[in-house]
């Protein structure tokens, strides 16, 4: 499609527009997590600068590869770099010298502008799981995914009350040719949600494709002058970066939109087994890669990841919930404010096939962790399964609900009057009970959190109602949020403009299944 036509459909009818926002059914979504509390410093002043210190030597000594990609060759060594073959090495200073245009904060703009994220700072915003093959549920069991289950995702995410953005790829939708499959999941985040969401990564063209259809949806100067996608860029730990991934960044640098770049570790198979070594080249990665970033266009967004989980030894399979995980996790939030970065780490990690007991224990303390470590995007915080290679409708739901926990503690411990509670103290005084009381009576409706999804009946009425366990809770809730799903309305003429895009991007070329 031509920038003509989608400038053309990018203007939409503003009055349709106005209109559509007016009948838009309100479907209750709490606003990004604004931090009231400290976050946790695992490590010393000493061995933050010993690992520093060690991620340049990597960076300068033994370097990182830029494979099949000549024009990031030719920009590192422009920028001072020494350059051998794909190998780049990094003088001391540089990287850190590069990424000070990076910006601290920024705001992802969402359709509905009141679904608005502001990401850095003491901001944390929640995503759900990206990336798996399958899905599972009660009903159908695990299955490969399919376009369907992707449209389903979404609308759940879209009805959670706690998640404040859509995310990318919630499951991999496998009926659909690899090569078109994300026209349909961009359209999905689209038209099925008005929250934020991610952008297309496997592909530069898919990027492209990615800004082409937000040119559509926000209109073109709106895009380039705002960042309305944050996408994830992994780096192939350890220490290589791909023409596929580093392509998708560019793009997305250009036109001024966010990128995540992440490692993607798996300690003890791709990076040290220790800590210290592990965010050691954590550090040397991420300094190379929002290096790069910067180098396409100064400015840009960028968040600085780190995705870690440590190896079970005895079989290889990757474990989650660990407390090295946790320090890691602890440490880089560290290193990424002493940058002056946004942080992306954590989520509802689990080992577990089931969304039960396994299941919960990880993702609980995984999330706890990130709250605690500073993280200002979670991406995973629901619905992940088996390591990543399940989205579970139910843990979706399950995980969802107990991401209400992170809202509240954050909101750290007041003591105004009202919260001092004295007035109550000295209304019940000694042998009584505060269930009658003024300030009870007051406060009732909001002191306390409440899950919508765990069981606290008494036994008999529990037994009496079917003896549900929790995840035949999460299945029955999960069944009555999509019965309940209203599509956000849409401008018409930018509905048809999405539409006729993907049809025509479709049309032109044939289907690939690898």
């Amino acid at each position: 499609m031509t920038t003509a036509a989608v400038r053309k459909r990018g203007r939409g009818g503003g009055g349709a527009a106005r209109r559509a926002e007016r009948t838009t059914i309100n479907i209750e979504s709490a606003k990004f997590i604004e931090r009231n509390i400290p976050n946790f410093d695992i490590l010393n002043d000493e061995a933050l600068e010993i690992i520093e210190c060690n991620a340049e030597t990597v960076l300068e000594e033994i370097g990182v590869n830029f494979v099949s990609n000549p024009s990031s060759l030719k920009r590192w060594k422009e920028a001072g770099a020494d350059v051998e073959g794909e190998r780049v090495r990094l003088p001391r200073g540089l990287a850190r010298e590069l990424i000070k245009t990076a910006p601290s904060t920024y705001v992802q703009h969402a359709r509905n502008p009141k679904r608005n994220v502001e990401i850095g700072g003491k901001n944390l915003v929640l995503a759900p799981v990206y990336g798996p093959p399958f899905v599972s549920d009660l009903d159908g069991g695990r299955r490969y995914a399919m376009l369907h289950d992707f449209e389903q995702l979404v609308k759940l995410g879209y009805m959670s009350k706690w998640l404040h953005h859509s995310g990318g790829t919630v499951c991999e939708p496998t009926d659909v040719p690899v090569n078109k499959r994300h026209l349909d999941m961009l359209k999905a985040h689209m038209t099925l949600s008005d929250k934020p969401f991610m952008g297309s990564v496997t592909d530069p063209g898919r990027a492209q494709d990615s800004v082409d259809m937000c040119s559509i949806l926000f209109g073109e100067n709106f895009v380039q002058n705002n960042t309305v996608m944050t996408s994830l860029i992994n780096i192939n730990s350890p220490l290589t970066f791909d023409d596929v991934m580093m392509g998708s960044m560019e793009i997305y640098a250009r036109n001024n939109q966010a990128c995540i770049v992440s490692p993607f570790i798996v300690g003890g198979a791709m990076a040290p087994v220790s800590v210290a070594g592990t965010l050691t080249q954590v550090l040397a990665e991420v300094l190379a890669g929002i290096a790069y970033n910067q180098l396409c266009r100064p400015g840009a967004p960028v968040i600085m990841g780190a995705f870690v989980t440590s190896i079970d030894m005895n079989s290889g399979a990757p474990t989650f919930g660990t407390p090295e995980a946790a320090n890691i996790t602890f440490g880089a939030g560290q290193l990424a404010r002493r940058l002056g970065l946004p942080y992306r780490s954590a989520g509802g990690f689990s080992g577990s096939k089931l969304p039960d007991a396994q299941a919960a224990y990880e993702s609980a303390y995984s999330l706890n962790s990130g709250l605690l470590s500073g993280v200002n995007f979670m991406l995973h915080s629901c619905g992940w399964l088996e390591g990543g290679l399940v989205s579970s409708y139910e843990k979706f739901v399950m995980d969802g609900d107990q991401l209400g926990i992170l809202h509240h503690l954050s909101m750290g411990v007041s003591v105004d009057e009202n919260n001092q509670a004295m007035d109550a103290i000295r209304e019940v005084g000694p042998e009584g009970h505060y269930l009658g009381c003024a300030h009870t009576q007051a406060n009732f409706k909001s002191a306390f959190w409440r899950s919508g999804i765990l069981d606290y009946k008494p036994y008999e009425t529990w037994l009496e109602e079917g003896g549900r366990d929790t995840v035949s809770q999460a299945n029955l809730r999960m069944k009555e949020m999509l019965a309940n799903y209203q599509q956000p309305a849409m401008d018409p003429g930018i509905s048809e403009g999405i539409d006729e895009f993907v049809e025509e991007k479709k049309r032109s070329m044939l289907d690939a299944f690898t």
